[in-house]
């Protein structure tokens, strides 16, 4: 059967995914969670309390947090004013303070205290979606479960033309078609050093872009 326009698509996104994914090797090849933490419990509570929040505020924040809550058993216990109070700058502190001790709560319940190694596990634990499994997954295990869309994934591959999507599941979905497996933890990693350091949203640094060649800078006005 001929090839659709569909299937034309995803072979030029898939050629173009792969020049990207060369270029962003080059560039950052030591890209790493930016989120600090010294174990998978703590990159947990970390990526909850990233959602709508700077992970230059949360690195702040995090310290004192753990310092008084190192184990999922001792956050499991511990009063919401309290952990309110220690996470009160990263915003939406009350609700994050919920999910934080229900979090700790099911993993001493439903999981000995360790955290699960399968996204369905994950999902299941309070303030854990599919972006905040797949990073805990990805960083701490190297278990590609999925790719992590944050505000910068979304935003870039909407540039380079990789979806047309604004839905992270739907991003997400996307990119996996593309991507080799292998690539789905890094690349996020990577595009998210690129989106801080390069293509800002405010002020995208295109003439010195390393992706300037693959990009069709969707959305942008033409370069002079």
């Amino acid at each position: 059967m001929p090839k659709t326009t569909a299937d034309n698509l995803l072979v030029d996104r898939k050629k173009q995914a792969r020049k990207i994914v060369t270029a962003l090797k080059k560039t950052y090849p030591d890209a790493e969670c930016a989120l600090h933490h010294d174990n998978a419990f703590q990159l947990l509570a970390a990526t909850i309390l990233s959602a709508q929040c700077t992970d230059e505020r949360v690195n702040k924040v995090t310290p004192a947090l753990f310092k008084k809550y190192p184990t999922p058993d001792k956050l499991a216990k511990a009063k919401q004013s309290s952990v309110e109070k220690l996470i009160q700058s990263c915003g939406f502190f009350r609700s994050k303070a919920t999910n934080l001790i229900g979090m700790a709560k099911a993993l001493v319940n439903d999981f000995d205290g360790q955290l699960p190694r399968t996204l369905e596990e994950m999902i299941t634990l309070p303030g854990v979606g599919r972006k905040t499994a797949n990073v805990v997954l990805g960083t701490v295990y190297g278990i590609a479960s999925g790719v992590v869309v944050d505000t910068h994934v979304k935003r870039i591959c909407n540039l380079l033309g990789l979806t047309e999507s604004q839905n992270p599941e739907i991003i997400e979905r996307d990119l996996v078609a593309i991507l080799p497996k292998k690539e789905w933890v890094d690349f996020s990693h990577r595009l998210i050093h690129h989106g801080r350091q390069i293509c800002i949203a405010r002020r995208p640094q295109c003439p010195e872009c390393p992706l300037l060649k693959h990009c069709p800078r969707v959305g942008l006005d033409p370069l002079d």
